[in-house]
């Protein structure tokens, strides 16, 4: 029988991927450019979706960490070590759960995160394209990733 967790799991993942789908779809409506209200909007909603999009995908790595008994990564550089941890096998207990090219697809939304939080004053749309190309891999490959991660551990 499947652990009854997936549930949340899987609802982190629709989340995760609504968001990066809706920062994609923001990107491409553009407005992005004046001091104008509409503008202001556009660009704190692509950030927005964004940072909701890789905290939605964060918390979907980190139940299935918990689900399988492993310890999260701990200090400064937590969110960076989650990516590599869950990037690498752990010989006999489990396979990855993202492959390489997911992985730098995450850790591109994470830089991306960081420079939204901490640079959002200064925030230029044309900078966070590597990012939005990076959702739009995350939106296509991560519930499959998932799923194939699930089906490998579970049976499911």
């Amino acid at each position: 029988m499947s652990d009854a967790r997936w549930i949340e799991i899987l609802d982190d993942v629709n989340w995760a991927v609504e968001h990066f789908s809706r920062a994609v779809e923001i990107d491409r409506a553009g407005g992005f450019e004046g001091e104008h209200l509409d503008a202001y909007k556009a660009r704190m909603a692509l950030m927005q979706a964004m940072q909701a999009g890789h905290t939605s995908l964060e918390a979907a790595l980190e139940r299935i960490l918990e689900m399988l008994g492993e310890e999260k990564p701990t200090g400064a550089s937590y969110h960076a070590d989650l990516i590599r941890r869950v990037s690498r096998p752990i010989p006999n207990d489990r396979p990855a759960i993202l492959d390489a090219d997911l992985a730098a697809a995450v850790d591109e939304t994470h830089r991306f995160r960081h420079v939204a939080r901490k640079n959002y004053n200064s925030f230029r749309v044309q900078d966070a394209r590597s990012a939005i190309r990076a959702a739009e891999r995350i939106r296509d490959r991560f519930p499959e990733a998932i799923r194939a991660f699930r089906g490998t551990i579970d049976g499911a």
